[in-house]
């Protein structure tokens, strides 16, 4: 498989699912908004991936790339790609399908539950979930509505949507399961002034304590990452 991921910020790169890729072989390629790298042709790829980052999908005029992105996501998702899109990533494609992103009642940053919907849990892309499954999130944003044909997968206590399906190949999560340690140890190290541990904020100890789920999480994600390759292959036959 030919595998894209769009990045928009240093610290932020698809962690796990590098080497998931790495392991199955599949050729890799990106798009770093941050360091000016250009968008692929849409038919060069099978599969996007689009990462989170510190920004919002509103702010084109002070990152004007924004607007050719959310272009590049449409015609993927015409061109029947696999997208995956992770917290912002996930917020840009609520975008262009027709939902709203809105900021969420309040921040949501740290270990947390979320539980999955028993459609979900039927689902041959997301029944090796827990029914509760506590991942990462880091966010203030969220998609508030989506559009009829998207499924809300997921919800927790202070966020109604945390991961959507829109027909057979958009997946959006709210939260992240790709995270490394050392990914991990960048966001808390860089963030530290964002986490007051008020409400469902955690403090850089509470985070670093629980660094036992990433493993947990990449087991998850690399279960998602193998149904969805599965799907597409038997697309591709």
């Amino acid at each position: 498989m030919r595998l894209h991921y769009l990045q928009h910020i240093a610290l932020e790169n698809p962690g796990h699912i590098l080497g998931w890729a790495k392991k199955k072989g599949h050729n890799v390629t990106q798009t770093r908004f941050f360091a000016g790298e250009p968008l692929p042709q849409v038919e060069d790829l099978d599969w996007l991936i689009v990462m989170g980052g510190s920004m919002n999908i509103y702010e084109e005029d002070q990152f004007p790339w924004l607007a050719a992105e959310k272009a590049f996501l449409r015609s993927a998702i015409e061109e029947h790609k696999l997208v995956l899109g992770i917290c912002l990533g996930a917020q840009l494609l609520t975008d262009v399908i027709g939902g709203k992103v809105t900021a969420n009642d309040q921040p949501e940053i740290g270990w947390w539950p979320v539980t999955w919907s028993e459609e979900a849990r039927t689902s041959p892309l997301f029944a090796h979930f827990p029914e509760s499954s506590t991942v990462f999130h880091w966010h203030y944003d969220t998609f508030s509505t989506l559009p009829p044909e998207a499924k809300v997968l997921a919800s927790s206590p202070v966020c109604r949507n945390q991961a959507f399906q829109y027909r057979d190949h958009v997946i959006g999560l709210q939260f992240h399961l790709e995270n490394t340690e050392e990914l991990l140890e960048g966001y808390v190290q860089h963030f530290a002034g964002e986490l007051n541990g008020r409400g469902y904020v955690q403090t850089p100890e509470q985070i670093l304590a629980q660094r036992d789920y990433v493993a947990e999480n990449n087991r998850w994600m690399e279960g998602l990452l193998d149904k969805l390759e599965e799907s597409w292959s038997k697309k591709s036959i």
